[in-house]
């Protein structure tokens, strides 16, 4: 009966492994040999166009050292009682098991050398309820930009008969006995993870391949091929050499794009750039559509001379131009606001200056003093008046008869003292 139990664990060992090959397998190869990106592009002729093809995972880095570069590590999530992630054990292609939990000291490892034989599986002794949870294994290539998860679902059963390994549909599932020994799967045997290449630069190169309208896609023209090393190949006539060209620190700037000047009709067509990188397990392909449009038509009119009336058809003559200074379109919208602004401030002020009179002329008119006054000097001119025009009335009879009243009154007065006077001759005196 055991005989037949272990015989039925190791035949669900044997498929959950082969699934889980399959899982990682569809994983490490979901972004191979794929087109990434397409583009439409069309310029006039003439011009110079440049077709971007960028890629970060092409950066040469070499490692030297060979350490840090490829690691994996194994984390468990406990969905009781604190619902917490922690990290159980990691290892680096140059280093050694470092266990996080001394708890697990001497029951919990990996194997002796996963980076030679692909297998990064968690071996785990006297299982016991803590153990319990969701694993997964994370394997990271920092320098080919890998990352790859395997996730095992782990239970513990104190009944034999309810051990069991089985798929559902995402990840593995464990129920094993307390106190048993147990070994959650984890194994890739693909060179990116076990290997190193000496020849490295060897094994990343770039191709740019040209399609000319009609021309099916296994009869392409090859550009030019670029490999880490610093070799470049360029291929087809030289003066198709000379006008398409990549930068030569392409694989240290990650930019493989295609500079294509002086572009022409014949140029159009489909282009592809091609990124392998056969260490990492990377093939891109992006394509480009190129159109090429009507030049640009640039119309130079000659400057014409202004008409003059003693014009000399003999002498040629100079080209007459014209200075034409167009404002600062940032600060244009200023002047006219500057002028609507001055012409509303002086308007203001020849209001005022108006108002100001108004008030001191209708002051003057009631002011009781100055009314006054100009009423005296109105009456004073009357009477002035009518004193002229009374002087002005006396007749020469009137005159008279006062010049005789004055005698009389002289001769009154002549009276108290002794003096004779003539009165006819005075009269005669008068009369004269």
């Amino acid at each position: 009966m055991l005989q037949v139990v272990n015989m039925r664990n190791e035949r669900q060992d044997i498929i959950l492994q082969a699934l889980l090959l399959i899982h990682m397998s569809c994983q490490s190869d979901s972004s191979s040999s794929v087109v990434v990106a397409g583009y439409n592009m069309s310029a006039p002729a003439g011009s110079k166009m440049v077709l971007q093809c960028m890629s970060g995972r092409m950066v040469w880095t070499r490692d030297r050292v060979r350490d840090r570069q490829r690691v994996v590590h194994w984390d468990m999530y406990r969905d009781y009682p604190d619902y917490a992630m922690e990290r159980v054990v990691d290892m680096f292609s140059a280093g050694e098991q470092r266990i996080y939990n001394s708890y697990n000291l001497g029951r919990v490892r990996l194997s002796p050398a996963p980076f030679k034989d692909g297998n990064f599986s968690l071996v785990i002794k006297d299982v016991t309820m803590n153990d319990r949870g969701l694993y997964s294994c994370n394997l990271h290539h920092l320098y080919c930009h890998l990352y790859e998860t395997v996730r095992v679902q782990l239970n513990v059963t104190k009944s034999r008969r309810k051990e069991q390994r089985y798929w559902d549909g995402q990840k593995a599932v464990y129920v094993v006995l307390l106190g048993s020994t147990v070994v959650l799967p984890c194994i890739n045997r693909r060179a990116v993870w076990t290997d190193w290449s000496e020849e490295e630069e060897d094994q990343q190169v770039v191709h740019w391949d040209r399609q000319s309208p009609g021309v099916p896609h296994d009869r392409a023209d090859r550009l030019v091929d670029l490999y880490a090393s610093g070799e470049q190949r360029s291929y087809g006539p030289l003066f198709l050499q000379r006008k398409m060209n990549i930068s030569h620190q392409a694989f240290a700037e990650g930019d493989f794009s295609l500079t294509i000047s002086d572009l022409q009709p014949t140029d159009q067509g489909s282009y592809s750039c091609h990124l392998h990188h056969h260490y990492c397990g990377l093939h891109e392909r992006r394509e480009f559509q190129v159109t090429v449009e009507a030049p640009l038509i640039h119309s130079t009119v000659p400057a014409k001379a202004l008409p003059s009336e003693d014009k000399d058809t003999t002498k040629a003559e100079s080209p007459k131009i014209i200075t034409v200074i167009l404002p600062d379109q940032r600060h244009y919208f200023l002047l006219p606001l500057g002028y609507v602004l001055t012409t509303f401030l002086l308007l203001a002020f020849i209001i005022l200056i108006v108002i100001l009179i108004t008030r001191h002329r209708r002051a003057k008119e009631f002011d009781p003093q100055t009314s006054m006054r100009s009423s005296r000097s109105h009456s004073s001119s009357d009477e002035f008046e009518m004193d002229v025009t009374e002087v002005n009335v006396c007749s020469p009879e009137e005159r008279r008869f006062d010049y005789k009243n004055n005698l009389l009154k002289e001769k009154a007065n002549m009276n108290a003292q002794p003096k004779v006077i003539d009165l006819d001759k005075e009269m005669q005196k008068f009369s004269k």
